[in-house]
This record gives C-alpha cells, structure tokens and sequence, in this order.
C-alpha cells in the first residue's frame, strides 16, 4: 500500500455471521473483510479514523479458499482475509450493530 492510504480502501465489508454478531456484545469485538494487504496498524488507524472511536486490539487472519461444487462444475470459493477489531470499554459501533 502505497503512503497516502484511503481508509475506505482497507475496510471492505462487515462480516455479519452468528459467531462474529454474538462476539459483538459479549466481547465488544467487530469482524470486518480487510484488504489483502491491510496490516494491523492500517486497520486500527482506518477504525479510529471512520468511526472515531478507540481500537483496544487487533486480530488479523488470512481465510483459505474453499472448494465448491455445482454439478458437474468444481472451483474454489476465492479466500480473503479478516480482521477481528476490539474496542476500548464502553465504545460501540452504532452502524455495524443496526446492519
């Protein structure tokens, strides 16, 4: 990633499942889809920066690729890769929570 990051450009999506929504209010923990390339740091800074709020941890993790099938047609589902972000006590994301 070059110097001059757009933090709109790191975040790709909310990933909105049953673990990650329970993760939500039991742990105050959001998982989003990053860019491939996205470290750490870059993550934090782009949570803090959209949503202005303060990132306790971060947990970055590569998602392999899955086989699929449909018929007689096999692929693979293409991987990516996620983040789980913490937040400090008391701070929520209003937005992920509604979707």
């Amino acid at each position: 990633m070059s110097a001059n990051i757009n933090h709109f450009n790191i975040l790709r999506q909310p990933v909105v499942t049953e673990k990650s929504y329970a993760a939500t209010g039991a742990a105050n923990q959001y998982t989003f889809r990053v860019d491939r390339e996205a470290t750490k740091t870059q993550v934090k800074a782009a949570i803090e920066a959209i949503f202005e709020v303060q990132v306790d941890r971060v947990q970055v993790i590569n998602m392999p690729s899955k086989p699929k099938r449909r018929g007689a047609n096999t692929g693979t589902r293409s991987g990516y890769r996620k983040a789980v972000v913490r937040l400090a006590e008391g701070q929520t994301l209003e937005t992920v929570e509604e979707a």
